[in-house]
This record gives structure tokens, sequence and C-alpha cells, in this order.
């Protein structure tokens, strides 16, 4: 889970890290003028995606009549698909260097790592790959809770000889190295990160943060959550979707792999996915996406990621199917139901009411195709043969095959052959 800017910089403070004076946060540029700030100020999207200060996020405003109209230009923009609905406004500072700082865990050798490099400002991520003697790290073997002052030391020392700083700054650079892990170790961060750590005439200030706390730690991070007025989940990368919160809400997980305000592309299926489970559902997309080359000349779009969870109740698995349906640029749904905590009875009975009530209304229906074979599939065959019997003109674009005689390849390869063939499509 991604922190706000203004949030990491709030926990950097409590450390004893020096941050930009926090003028406030606004969500319509009027409200500027009731900002109580000293001039020259930053005004920043606060979108928890990359690219802010590429995409025109990020700007400085030197008095209020400019910082009204920079406030307009940035609340028009997208920033990698997000709209700009909140700006942090901050103190500008001088800056005499950049530099960053950060600590994450290493994923090859799960050992934490510091990390350090006089190149701030700029994306961490290809200085490595461009200029890799200019990034200093230390590992912490033993998961420490507290970095070693040696280590610190060392870091410090690389980086205040790279800024070309004295031996007062090289002590000042070890004490925000040392708090920095220190943060990142209290809260179970996944990353912690400072860039850049700006060197000023009054010393080191961290201008910009970051901080992505580990999901299965939250449990233990209940009082800092509370202490940051966080009551819901977020992505690590970027607010939740409509789909995304309105999934949550009802107790299952779903992922958009494409923006909802992407243009479509007309000559393209775009399926959506109900798998029984997480990893069928990576599956999923990829069988989708294989099939789709293989076949169809590429011309197939996995739309989401699903995962329904241990034993979904029957209004969850209707609200699965409520979701896609609702999307206008799905065009096929591909299920399967792989009956072992989850029972294909209640599954083929939240399907059949979310056709049923679509119809019902004169919503929109899509074709829904795939397979379910387990726990309760007697059950299940006889309910949707029932179901079909007694509402068939509200079933007639549901395709099950009951059982697993035939492998899931097949009915994805055929599901998509139907909806290419009632097209016209070779």
């Amino acid at each position: 889970m991604r922190l706000y800017e203004h949030e990491a910089k709030s926990l950097l403070r409590k450390k004893g890290i020096s941050i930009p004076a926090q003028y406030g946060i606004i969500h319509s540029p009027r409200e500027i003028e009731s900002i109580n700030a000293h001039y020259p100020l930053i005004l920043k999207a606060l979108v928890l995606v990359g690219g802010r200060g590429k995409a025109g996020g990020i700007k400085k405003a030197i008095d209020p009549q400019g910082a009204r109209a920079k406030a307009e230009e940035i609340f028009k923009l997208r920033i990698n698909g997000y709209p700009v609905e909140a700006l942090l406004v901050e103190e500008a500072m001088e800056e005499l260097a950049a530099c960053y700082i950060g600590a994450t865990m290493d994923p090859t050798t799960f050992s934490n790592v510091v990390i350090a490099s006089a190149s701030g400002g700029v994306d961490i991520e290809t200085v490595a790959q461009e200029r890799r003697e200019v990034i200093h790290r230390v590992e912490v073997h033993g998961n420490e809770v507290e970095l070693p002052k040696s280590l610190a030391a060392r870091l410090a020392e690389k980086l205040a000889k790279d800024l070309r700083n004295t031996a007062t700054m090289t002590e000042e650079l070890a004490g925000i190295i040392s708090k920095l892990y220190s943060l990142y170790q209290e809260t179970d961060s996944k990353l912690c990160e400072i860039n850049p750590l700006m060197i000023t005439p009054k010393g080191a200030v961290a201008a910009d943060a970051k901080m992505v706390l580990d999901d299965n730690a939250l449990f233990r991070q209940a009082k800092l959550l509370e202490t940051l007025g966080i009551t819901g989940k977020r992505h690590d990368a970027a607010e939740l979707t409509a789909n995304e919160r309105r999934a949550q809400a009802n107790g299952f997980k779903y992922v958009d792999l494409i923006p909802q305000e992407a243009p479509r592309d007309p000559g393209k299926i775009y399926v959506g996915l109900v798998p029984g489970g997480a990893g069928y559902g990576i599956f999923l997309i990829d069988e989708v996406a294989n099939i789709g080359e293989r076949f169809f000349g590429g011309g197939v779009v996995p739309v989401n990621f699903m995962d329904s969870g241990g034993g979904p109740t029957q209004s969850q698995v209707a609200e699965m199917f409520h979701i896609l349906m609702d999307n206008d640029k799905v065009d096929l749904i591909v299920t399967s139901r792989f009956g072992g905590i989850s029972s294909c009875d209640i599954f083929i009975r939240g399907l059949v009411e979310a056709l049923r009530e679509r119809h019902a209304q004169g919503k929109r229906i899509v074709p829904v195709y795939g397979r379910m074979v387990g726990t309760d599939l007697p059950s299940a065959r006889d309910y949707s043969e029932k179901a079909r019997a007694e509402t068939s003109e509200a079933l007639k674009e549901m395709t099950i095959i009951v059982g697993n005689q035939r492998i899931m390849a097949d009915v994805v390869k055929e599901a998509l052959g139907r909806i290419f063939a009632s097209r016209g499509w070779k």
C-alpha cells in the first residue's frame, strides 16, 4: 500500500528528518487563496503514480496569481491515466545539490538494502542501468531493526564525496540514512525512499518521499494507519479504479488490466474473466492472450484479473458477472469453476441470478462461456438444466460445459471462435 507524499513526509518528520514547510492540501484552484503560505511555493499533484514532474504535475509559483493559474493547469491533468483531485502546497527550497537515499529488499537475496546516489531528483532505475558507478549500496544480512553505524557511515562518506561536501555533511547524511532505514523497518515497508534529498543552505531536506507498506503486515500497523487517517486498503501503484472499488466493497479481488478510459480497438475482442481462484485467474489471462495470438491474429484483449476467494456467496458470484457486463468494453466473458473449496452449485446460481436480473431490467447481457467441475457438480448441473427450462430467454447467452472431459484451452478457443464467427471475422 503506497502512501501519499505528504503522509510519507509526516513520518519522516517524526523521525527527525527535515522536510519543506507544509502549507496544506487543496482540492480546487480557488482554495489556494485560503492557504496561508509564503512565496515562492511548490504545487504538487497528489496521485499514487510516478512521473508527476514529467507530466506537468509539479510546478513552482512565485505569487498568488501565478499559483492559481498553475493550480488550474495541474487539476486538468491526467497523470498516467489518473485524474488529479488534490494538490500538496509546500515551501519551495533553494537547491545546492540533490541526492537519493532509499531502503528496500533485494528480491534475489531477501536481504534489506540501503541505496544512495548523488544523482537525485531523477529516475533512480534509469541511473542504475546507465550509470551504475554512481549508485552506492549496502546489504543488511541480519534484518537488524537499526542500521549498523558503520554501514550508515560508509554510505554517507561515499555520498558526501560525490557531492563534494564537508565532513559535517557526512555526519548529517549518516544520520538521515539511519533514520530512514529505521522508519523502513518500523513500518514494515517494502520501499522507503527520499528522492530528492535536497542539499540547501540550511542543510539536507527531504523534498520528495515515497513509502510503500507491505500489505501482508498491515495488521501490525493499525496505529500507524490510524495516525495517518487511512481507513481503506490502497494499491501499491495507484488509486483503485471504479471497478476495483466496487469489487472491494463486495468482498472479492479485482484488477483492471486496461484503463476504463482507454480507447477501444474496433478490430479486437475484449474478454472479461471470472476464474475460480487467483492462480487460475493468472493462468486464464495468459491462456486467453496466448490463444488469441496463436489462432486469432492477436485480436484478443484480456480485460481483468479476478479472484473469487474461497467459498464466495451467491450474491458475490452474481456481482462478479455484473461488474464485467456493466463494462461496455467487454465482448465475451470466459469463466471456469474448478470446485474445491468453492461450490459449483453456488457458482451457477450466482451466474443465473445475474443473467435473470439483467434480462428483467433490460440491461446489457454479455455472452458467457465456460466450464465447471468439482464440488457440488451434480446439484449444479440439475439447477442449470432446471433454470434453462424456466427462463430460456434470459439464459440464452450462457454456455457452461459440465465436467472435465474438455480442457480449458479448448473451451477458450471455442468461445473466441464463436465470437469471431458471429462478427464475420476470420
